[in-house]
């Protein structure tokens, strides 16, 4: 059929045998195969994507051409199939009543076989169209399909490769951390349940969910500057005298040094953990003397979790108190020592530290 390709096939749908055969031999002449049915039902039945027009009598027994038109485009993928209603009927409303079922051109009985072919080669060509349009956005949506699962898997790979980071940097941080206490067997476990505290009290004080984390992973190094503590003085049985007592402190200084300049925001919070958790309050505490909010947050957290879980172990020095006994002591320097409002925290939570003191014990 000239400008429609070679390929077009034509569904043929007429209760009379003869009209079937007159369209047949016509489609036939202008180069188009067709298939023939002889009600709706056996239309619908030979419907498939190789249909490129349907040919559609109206009068039909049954199922006539209105419902045949309905059934066809209530199929989604035949939403923009060509049809032509074949019809002997005249009147306005039979057309418009067809035009609503979803036809796209009639043809009047009896056939003039120039118009026929004019109206297919149209709506063949317009067909012919949007197939290369629905083609082109196939492979688009194929294109897109494989390259989003590529996309997809190398998220996945990237991410993979940032949490084995991740893992590695945790487990670097874990090992430095526990460097600091090799040392000392008493305090194995220090560094845990320090650590585990130290996040009730930022998570019970209105921190985020990643503050808390930053505190968890950064303040098992608070003490990282006691590796170059001399072990005479780190390890003293008794109390350390003046002297010693000023080297033991040079430990915040070296933790911060250790730790500082770092592109880790773990280790650089550690750092800043290291330099502050002996401050105190009031200001008596060391290196520096810093007094209230003048003192990091996360220093003045660790300073309650640390003193606390120092009081309760047993030390080369001395042997653990109970709870009750570290409660007393420590809130004796509630608004000296301790931030009070953060004290408090600790204090109303005392329950889950209990219970990391019991999963975490030496």
């Amino acid at each position: 059929m000239s400008g429609t390709g070679s390929a077009e096939k034509v569904l043929i749908v007429d209760d009379e045998l003869i009209n079937r055969k007159v369209l047949e031999g016509l489609l036939k002449s202008y180069g188009v195969d067709c298939v023939s049915a002889e009600s709706g039902p056996a239309a619908l039945a030979l419907l498939d994507d190789t249909i490129d027009l349907v040919l559609l009598d109206i009068m039909m027994p049954g199922m006539d051409g209105f419902l045949v038109t309905k059934a066809i485009r209530e199929i989604p993928k035949f939403a923009d199939l060509p049809i032509i209603m074949v019809t002997a009927l005249s009147a306005k409303e039979d057309r418009l009543r067809a035009v609503e079922a979803g036809a796209n051109d009639f043809v009047a009985k009896p056939i003039d076989s120039t118009e026929l072919r004019v109206r297919m080669t149209s709506l063949l060509r317009m067909k012919g169209y949007h197939d290369e349009i629905k083609g082109y956005q196939q492979h688009l949506e194929q294109i897109v399909t494989e390259k989003t699962k590529a996309l997809r898997g190398a998220l996945v790979e990237l991410e993979e490769a940032r949490l084995a980071t991740v893992r590695a940097h945790m487990e670097t941080i874990r090992k430095l951390s526990s460097a600091a206490e090799y040392k000392d067997e008493d305090t194995a476990s220090h560094i845990l349940r320090m650590s585990r505290y130290c996040a009730v009290i930022a998570e019970h004080s209105g921190r985020s969910a990643e503050e808390v984390d930053l505190i968890l992973y950064s303040s098992p190094m608070h003490d990282i500057g006691k590796m170059g503590i001399p072990d005479a003085i780190l390890l003293k049985p008794g109390k350390l005298d003046d002297e010693e007592w000023k080297v033991m402190r040079m430990h915040t200084i070296m933790g911060a040094d250790i730790l500082g300049d770092s592109t880790s925001k773990y280790l650089e919070m550690g750092a800043v953990i290291a330099a502050t958790h002996h401050e105190k309050w009031n200001g008596s505490g060391y290196p520096r003397g810093l007094a209230g909010e003048d003192i990091p947050l996360f220093g003045r957290i660790c300073a309650v979790a640390d003193v606390f879980d120092a009081l309760t172990t047993r030390r080369p020095y001395k042997e653990a108190l109970t709870n009750d006994q570290a409660i007393e002591i420590m809130t004796k320097g509630r608004g000296t020592h301790f931030d009070p409002a953060l004290f408090d925290v600790f204090i109303s939570k005392f329950p889950l530290i209990e219970a990391i003191q019991q999963e975490y014990r030496d």
